[in-house]
């Protein structure tokens, strides 16, 4: 990474951490079929894995829910756009990634990422509950 993108990523980070809140982000990695025993019968012991991050959670503006309600992903009543600080995380969300932000659980419908010359800066996740 270039020290330009390391410094957009701290800004980034920065900005969220002083706006924004501690988020949980929680996923089941997906089982490997070769840790499957057929004399046992037992699979895989699958625990899911944990991190923290820093997010922003917003609302829809009228505008961007009719935009993508256009491209056809539906925005819902209640649905937020969580903006979350790629800056720091172990892993990338992703699409069965849970967020535990402000008290309520988040599910995400869509990921957007802002990475320039592919370096993430921050990811823009459609949130549900």
């Amino acid at each position: 990474m270039s020290a330009f993108y390391d410094r957009m990523a701290a800004t980034a980070l920065r900005l969220i951490e002083r706006f924004g809140l501690t988020a949980t982000l929680s996923d089941t990695p997906e089982p490997n079929p070769d840790d499957y025993d057929p004399v046992t019968g037992m699979g895989p012991i699958i625990v899911p894995v944990t991190q923290s991050g820093q997010a922003i959670l917003l609302d829809y503006t009228v505008q961007e829910a009719g935009i993508i309600n256009a491209a056809g992903s539906l925005v819902q009543q209640g649905d937020k756009k969580i903006m979350l600080a790629a800056e720091g995380l172990a892993w990338p969300p992703t699409i069965t990634t849970t967020i535990l932000a402000d008290g309520l659980t988040w599910t995400i419908v869509n990921i957007k990422s802002t990475n320039p010359a592919g370096t993430p800066l921050v990811y823009e996740l459609h949130g549900r509950r």
